[in-house]
This record gives structure tokens, C-alpha cells and sequence, in this order.
């Protein structure tokens, strides 16, 4: 049977901790994935739901963008997976009777774990400017809220479309084509927050911002390397993967500052000896100190350049531009330097060396760790250098592959939310609704910020997520969000951007993944794009949460209406009772999805082209694959100061917390918990267990400060340390961002630790 939620916040000051675990999965994910589902849906709701998440005729999981093998078992999810199918499945429900026992002001002292676990949202409510509670609203009149607001400004560029990674194609291109529409390319989206390194490297370096491998070529490489990256917890299924690829003989690197469980043994729970002894899936652990793998690729490089035979001179020379520049600036990378920026010994690189000389077919799959630096795109191209030397991409079980975390970041971008459009996109709009897209660049989410912060964006939209605990700089981020004229959150769950307002504010409830889309044109379903370039459908099966839900197509077609009125050319009633108008729409603006309506109907769906996986073609401005030669960046830290990375527990997604524990980890009850190393804590004094603040630094002087911390000695690389997010986010200075993507500098934050003042 389904519980109640929680009436009051959780008390956290004493997390216990033991130590960290070493094999993942196993029977005791299978009964914390059955209790936390019994928990939020009960029994008979638990199986109906989760014995359909991902099925080639169910719905997608909301969670992460790990992609689904053709042949799939009967439980086809993951821990994690199953948790969010459960927080959006819940039978709990946020009523307007909620918000008249809880003013806004109330809200805004809960915590997040607490705001999601109240449910789904049931009705659509205005917070009017002045007041401290939201009241239920008509959809009619929310979209006059907006029309009256956008029709205010001074320019279509005053308003900010931001998009969450749960966004169904459908949905996001039909948002991008109101935004642009209406006047503006201001279409930030969690891509900027994530990944957004990885395309910008992949896009000059191969010619397409994405992987460019499938599932399969995992299963048939030689070599995989996991760097920056925490399958076990963020992309669980992926062990299935690298367990398939481990049976086939392939070896696994992994490049971390943490020891992972999930890279260490894996007890797939679909397996007898999954629930036995599991299976070791690292050859070779790397505990590299943060930000040091640029440095650590450039060196493998150099070796490489170096081993006779080793480079394949025929891609090279065929497929590849700036191999000369590239080898020259590799033969100057040294050992003392690389060991100083990496913390590794000679004899593990030299190791890692020889499992690299010996793979014909390797494969480097990449997260966070790489991405969230200011060098993570010279470290991404560098990877790209170091995958071309021995010709590792348009070959079957070689490439790249960033593992992207949500389950449609990819696909949105694919269908146009992006703040920089290329003009071939603007022009296939134009061509196709007969209207005129406008041309400048549009804000990225560092750029909302500040314009939000500096009074130049008066309206902020969010399709989904949860913008303010995503966002860095988290004092900054709600200033600048609380001087917004309106903010509109199309959401499923109450989160903490529900709270952080503008002057006046909206949330506008939506259907979930789970369930039934019933339009004018009969029974509808969406379709999402995976972390590997795989388009498929995703129908849901349940009775909505509420009757007064809308989908987010629908939300977006009735807001156009009401904002564009008789100046659009655009069919939004039709795209409202059809889903299958807009892809054909698709199909006629973006390449890749030729007859679309069709090919998505068939179990499983279709992969988008990618010309240098198919056919070793690199769309780049030299027509060629480029190798780069940036120079080697690592962070310096100051004496007596640590190199913090934000990170999830194994009881959180993305910004979304369903529990307070981190399993993996061996945390218990608690979330403000600072992982350092023994040897770095003696050195600085503090014990285990002691409460400190985190007082981030940065160039700017301004005193950043997370408070009551407890220590916990562990495992991390010397020099590093580790916590949550969104709770460390206050640290993450706006203006730190990697060079050229603007992604924040989340993994590499320098701190220092002070006696707390609860202590």
C-alpha cells in the first residue's frame, strides 16, 4: 500500500557513515527498487507500471538516456530508473488545498527532498504579484498571464525558454518554433549545464556534436574507458553493457577521482550469478586527481606517437587534418608534469600504456568529470586526439561516447533547442512555416542568468526541470530569478524553482511519460532520442495524475495561439489533436527524420545517421577529422586548500533527491557530508566527523559558503573532495565556466574548510 508523505522536513544533523561498498546492484537494489515503488505507488501499481518501462510498446524511462538493446528482459529498468518512474506514478498529489495551508514563504524553507515527496501536481496556480500563496487558475487564464507579460516587454529577447532533458521531441520542437516565432533564440537548456563541452568539442574536432557508437559496439570492443564517469548510480544499465563487453573479452579502464562501486563489481540482478558473486568489470582503476585527464590523454598520446606501428598512418593520412602541429605539441608533454597534474605513478600509465597498444577497437565513454572543468573542451578534444591516432572512430567497437544523463537532452537539441542555431536549421524553419527566425544568438543558461541578474530578461518559461537548483552560484541564481516579472514552470512535481519567484508565477501541471496521451486525433504517443542517436516511441499507460493535466505539446500549441494569435501561419490546433502533424513537420525540417511517422512505428525505432561512424565522413570546416593542440591545463591548488567536485548519492537524479541515503558511499540519513581524504584531513586538522563549513575561492574575493558539513574520511585522490549537489552549488561561481561551451566549473571548485559555527 502507498504512503503518505512526509509531514515535516527530515532532521539530518547526524548522517551515519560506514565504509564504502565495492560491488553494486544485486538484491539489495532489487529491495530498495521495491520499496521505494510500493512506497510512492503500492503493489498492484508497481507491477502494472515498472513491467512497462522501457518496452518497444511502453513509455520511456524518465530517467537517464542509456539506450535499450533490441533483444530486452521482462525488467528492462534499473534502481534508479524505477525510482522515477515512482515519483512520477505516485498516488500522492499536491491539491490546490496544498497551497492554501502552505504559503510560499513556508515552501521556501523546505528542503527539496521534502517539496518532491508531496506528490504530483494536480492543477494549474498563479502566485499574483504581492501575495504569499498560490491559488488555482484556469489554463484560459494562465495563458492570458503569459500573452499579458510577453506582450509587455520591450523586446521578444526579454523573454528566456529554458528546456528540461525530459522533453519529448514533439514537444521541444514545437517550443523552439513558438520561441523563435515570437522573436527570440534565448532557448537555454540542460545541456549547457551538462554536456555541452562535448559537443562543442566533437562538433570542431569530428563534425557532430553526439557519440558515434551504438550499444553493439560496446559489446565488441576491445578496450573501454570509463573517465569522469559514475555508471552505477547515474546510468545504471550501462553495467549490463560493460558486463556483455567484459564476456567478450573486452578490458575496462576507469579514470576517477572517486572509487566507484558500480566499476568495480557488478551483480546484474537478471543473472544467477548476478545474485552470487557478481562479476569484476575493471582491469585497470586510475585515481586521477581532478581535472588531470587532459593531461593524462596528452601523455598516452605522446607514448603512442612514440611505439613504433602504433599509429595508424593510412586513417591518418586519409581522414585526418593537423596530425603535425598535434604530434609536435604531444612529443613536448613530459612525466614530471603529468605526474604532478594527475597523482598517478609511471607505472600505471605505462600500464594503462600497454592495454591501449594491445586493442584494435577501443571505445572512451565519458560524463561529467570531463565536462564540468574551465579545460574540458581542449580535455574532450584531446580524448578525440587520442581515439584518432590509432584510427578508433568509424570503425564497429570503437568511438566516442558521452553518456548523456537525461532522458531527451539529446533528442531537444536535435530538434533546435539551442541559443546558437545554424543557419541551415533557421533556414529549413523559414522555408517550411513562412515566417522569418531571428538570426542573432540567443542566452545559454550562464547568460539567462546574468540577464535575469542585470534586468535585460523580464519573463522566464521552463519547459520541465528544475532551473534554480541546476543553475550555479545558487544566491546569485535566486536574486536574479526574483526579479523576473513572471516565472512559468511546466512541471509534474513541486521543486525548489517553485518557490524562488518572480514577481508574479505560474505552474502549469503536465502529463507524465506513464501516462495516456488523449487527444481530438485519438490516443497519442512521443517520442525521445537516446544517448546513442536512437529515436523511438514512448506511449504511457496510466490514467493521468489529475483531470486537469495538459501535455506539454498541448500546453505549447494553446500558449502559441493565445501569444501569436492571427499572425501565425503555424497549424498549432492541428499539431494539437495529431502528434503525428508535427513529425511530419519534423521530417521536413531536420535531416535524419525522412518519413519519420513511419519509421518510428516500427518496435525499437531507428538510428539518426552519423557520417563518421557510417561512413568515416567528418562534416568539419577541412572536410577531415582534426587532431587539436591546445595546451595542458590542470587546476593549482593553494596550500591548504581542496579541489571540490559536485556529485549525485546513489538516492538522487539529477537535481531531484528520493532519498537521504547514498548506499554505495555508505551514507546514511544525511546529505551535507564533505568525502576527504585521511592524509588531507590530518593534514588540515579536522577529524572525522567534524562539522565545517566549505568557503569556496575564486578571483573574485566574493565569500561563497555552504554550511555544516560533516567530514567523512575516504578513499578520493589526495588534494580532492567531493559533495552533493544541488547543496554545493552556492560554491560554483556564475562566471566560472569551461572556455568556449560555458558550462560551469562544477567538478573543479578550490575550497577551504572551517570549523562550523554549529559545531
Amino acid at each position: 500500500m502507498a504512503t503518505k508523505p512526509p509531514e515535516s522536513d527530515p532532521v539530518q544533523d547526524a548522517p551515519l557513515v560506514a565504509g564504502p561498498k565495492h560491488v553494486a546492484a544485486g538484491l539489495p537494489a532489487i529491495g530498495r527498487t521495491l520499496r521505494t515503488a510500493q512506497r510512492q505507488m503500492g503493489l498492484r501499481r508497481t507491477a502494472l507500471t515498472l513491467l512497462r518501462v522501457n518496452q518497444k510498446d511502453g513509455f520511456d524511462c524518465p530517467g537517464c538516456a542509456w539506450p535499450e538493446a533490441d533483444d530486452r528482459h521482462t525488467a528492462e529498468f534499473c534502481e534508479n530508473g524505477a525510482k522515477a518512474v515512482a515519483e512520477e506514478a505516485t498516488l500522492r498529489r499536491v491539491t490546490p488545498e496544498f497551497f492554501a495551508a502552505h504559503s510560499v514563504t513556508d515552501l521556501a524553507g523546505r528542503s527539496g527532498y521534502w517539496l518532491g515527496q508531496q506528490g504530483r501536481l494536480t492543477h494549474p496556480v498563479h502566485l499574483p504579484e504581492g501575495a504569499d500563496h498560490y491559488e488555482p487558475v484556469t489554463w484560459e487564464r494562465a495563458f492570458d498571464i503569459v500573452a499579458e507579460e510577453l506582450a509587455a516587454l520591450g523586446s521578444p529577447d526579454e523573454a528566456v525558454f529554458y528546456t528540461s532533458g525530459r522533453t519529448s521531441n514533439e514537444a521541444a520542437f514545437l517550443y523552439q518554433l513558438f520561441a523563435r516565432e515570437f522573436g527570440t533564440n534565448n532557448l537555454p537548456d540542460c545541456s549547457n549545464l551538462c554536456h555541452e563541452s562535448s559537443g562543442s568539442a566533437l562538433s570542431e574536432t569530428i563534425g557532430v556534436g553526439k557519440g558515434s557508437v551504438l550499444l553493439e559496439d560496446l559489446h565488441r570492443a576491445d578496450l573501454i574507458i570509463v573517465a569522469g564517469q559514475n555508471p552505477g548510480t547515474n546510468h545504471p544499465r550501462m553495467l549490463t553493457a560493460l558486463e556483455k563487453a567484459k564476456a567478450g573479452g573486452a578490458k575496462i579502464i576507469s579514470i576517477n577521482p572517486l572509487p566507484e562501486a558500480g566499476l568495480e563489481r557488478f551483480k546484474n540482478p537478471q543473472t544467477p550469478r548476478g545474485l552470487t558473486t557478481g562479476t569484476a568489470l575493471t582491469d585497470l582503476f586510475l585515481q586521477i586527481r581532478i581535472g588531470g585527464d587532459q593531461a593524462l590523454f596528452r601523455l598516452l598520446n605522446k607514448l603512442v606517437i612514440e611505439t613504433p606501428g602504433a599509429v595508424d598512418e593510412d586513417f591518418v593520412r586519409e581522414h585526418t587534418h593537423g596530425y603535425e602541429e598535434f604530434a609536435e605539441a604531444a612529443r613536448a608533454a613530459d612525466w614530471d608534469g603529468t605526474l604532478a597534474a594527475t597523482g598517478l605513478t609511471r607505472e600505471e600509465i605505462e600500464r594503462a600504456l600497454q592495454m591501449v597498444l594491445a586493442s584494435r577497437r577501443t571505445i572512451v565513454c565519458w560524463a561529467m568529470g570531463l565536462t564540468q572543468h574551465k579545460h574540458s573542451v581542449p580535455t574532450i578534444r584531446e580524448v578525440v586526439n587520442f581515439l584518432l591516432l590509432r584510427g578508433n572512430i568509424g570503425r564497429p567497437g570503437a568511438g566516442v561516447c558521452p553518456v548523456r544523463g537525461h532522458s531527451n537532452v539529446q533528442g531537444d537539441r536535435t530538434m533546435g533547442i539551442v541559443e546558437r542555431p545554424a543557419p541551415a536549421f533557421l533556414d529549413a524553419l523559414a522555408e517550411e512555416f513562412g515566417f522569418a527566425p531571428p538570426r542573432e544568438h540567443g542566452y545559454d543558461v550562464v547568460r539567462a542568468i546574468r540577464a535575469l541578474r542585470d534586468g535585460a530578461a523580464k519573463v522566464f518559461f521552463a519547459m520541465g526541470g528544475n532551473f534554480v537548483s541546476a543553475s550555479p552560484d545558487t544566491e546569485v541564481t535566486e536574486a536574479a530569478m526574483r526579479r523576473a516579472r513572471l516565472t512559468v514552470h511546466v512541471s509534474t512535481k513541486l521543486n525548489r524553482s517553485h518557490v524562488v519567484t518572480g514577481a508574479r508565477a505560474l505552474i502549469l501541471p503536465a502529463l507524465g511519460r506513464t501516462e495516456r496521451d488523449v487527444r481530438a486525433g485519438g490516443e497519442q504517443f512521443v517520442t525521445v532520442e537516446d544517448s546513442m542517436g536512437m529515436v523511438h516511441a514512448s506511449r504511457g499507460r496510466l490514467a493521468p495524475a489529475s483531470a486537469h493535466l495538459l501535455s506539454e505539446p498541448a500546453i505549447v500549441c494553446r500558449l502559441a495561439r493565445r501569444v501569436l494569435g492571427g499572425r501565425s501561419r503555424v497549424p498549432w490546433e492541428e499539431f494539437e489533436k495529431d502528434y503525428a502533424a508535427i513529425r511530419e513537420r519534423i521530417a521536413r525540417v531536420i535531416p535524419g527524420f525522412e518519413d519519420f511517422n513511419a519509421r518510428v512505428a516500427r518496435p525499437g525505432g531507428f538510428a539518426l545517421p552519423h557520417a563518421p561512424r557510417d561512413e568515416r565522413r567528418f562534416p568539419t570546416a577541412t572536410g577531415r577529422a582534426n587532431f587539436t593542440a591546445a595546451p595542458v591545463e590542470y587546476p593549482r591548488l593553494p596550500e591548504g586548500r581542496l579541489l571540490l567536485q559536485t556529485l549525485r548519492s546513489h538516492d538522487q537524479y539529477n537535481t531531484t533527491v528520493y532519498g537521504l541515503d547514498d548506499r554505495y558511499r555508505g551514507i546514511r540519513n544525511g546529505r551535507r557530508v564533505v568525502l576527504v581524504h585521511p592524509e588531507d584531513a590530518r593534514a588540515l586538522g579536522v577529524a572525522d566527523g567534524a562539522r565545517v563549513d566549505l568557503v569556496g575561492e575564486w578571483r573574485d574575493g566574493v565569500e561563497r559558503r555552504a554550511p555544516g558539513f560533516r567530514v567523512v574520511h575516504y578513499p578520493t585522490a589526495r588534494g580532492c573532495a567531493a559533495a552533493y549537489y544541488p547543496e554545493t552549488n552556492v560554491l560554483v561561481p556564475l562566471d566560472a565556466t569551461a572556455e568556449i561551451s560555458n558550462t560551469p566549473a562544477s567538478k573543479s571548485v578550490v575550497v577551504r574548510l572551517e570549523q562550523s559555527a554549529t559545531d
